[in-house]
């Protein structure tokens, strides 16, 4: 099975202006797919961007399939290459912070809803998710998702090593003076989980926020295999199953796990 193309694109877009980050979504997957990827994933809320006032998020929010949804599967059909975008999910009355994987056929893979929210905005603009582990099947990989925060809770990414999970997606608004998180929590959460991890952040000034940078393709032996750096790139890094495979059968820390030990734990 070869290896998985994964181009990671590192932007915030522009603020409140849906059409605008529809159109830099088409032409980043344009580049990615030069670039021979098979998967493009973007940052947190990339289609609104992040630093909303609360009371324009509930009229930029839209359904999981509403007219966003719509023209990024075109977008992921006419180049040929998945995408995974963040997005604020209207349902019914409730708002979520989402992020939705969509297939190079332009059809919906699955939808995750952030979990654990980080901070006031987040919390008095969203209603938490209640699902940890969402998945999908991707060019023979096991694709999970979560959403920033989520990533920091060892338990969340361990749900997903026990799930299967091959490769982790997580769009994030990572803001200063949390770089740590990119620099050395995400390489060791693929190293403790036995996964991939694409970790794609915002850059750069936005409302209150200062966002790092710093996105990156974490593998299962801990290695950083792609880092971008603090402005608007795109980055490129495999998840490669072969790698996945030898890093399972010498990492014993899934089968050396004692889960009757950790009942105190929830």
């Amino acid at each position: 099975m070869p290896p998985l193309r994964t181009a990671l694109l590192q932007s915030s877009g522009r603020l409140g202006d849906t059409a605008e980050n529809l159109k830099r979504l088409d032409e980043a997957a344009a580049r990615a797919a030069q670039g021979g990827a098979g998967l493009l994933v973007t940052s947190e809320m990339f289609l609104t961007g992040y630093a909303l006032d609360l009371q324009d998020v509930p009229g930029l929010a839209e359904a999981a399939d509403g007219p966003s949804a719509v023209a990024i599967g075109e977008i992921a059909r006419r180049h040929g290459v998945a995408v995974l975008y963040g997005y604020p999910e209207k349902a019914g009355d409730a708002v979520f912070n989402s992020a939705q994987l969509i297939g190079p056929d332009g059809t919906a893979l699955a939808n995750y809803r952030k979990t654990h929210l980080f901070g006031c905005f987040e919390q008095d603009a969203f209603t938490p998710g209640d699902t940890p582990v969402v998945q999908a099947d991707l060019n023979g990989l096991r694709i999970g998702i979560m959403i920033c925060y989520d990533v920091e809770f060892p338990e969340n990414v361990r749900a997903h090593g026990l799930a299967g999970t091959d490769l982790l997606l997580v769009p994030t608004a990572q803001m200063h003076p949390f770089q740590f998180v990119a620099e050395q929590l995400v390489p060791v959460r693929a190293f403790e989980n036995q996964m991939y991890i694409a970790y794609v952040n915002r850059t750069g000034p936005e409302g209150e926020f200062e966002f790092v940078g710093l996105s990156c393709l974490a593998s299962p032996d801990g290695v950083t295999r792609t880092r971008a750096g603090r402005g608007e790139e795109m980055v490129f890094g495999e998840a490669d199953p072969e790698l996945l495979k030898a890093s399972r059968e010498t990492n014993p820390y899934l089968r050396d796990r004692r889960p009757g030990l950790y009942a105190s734990l929830v």
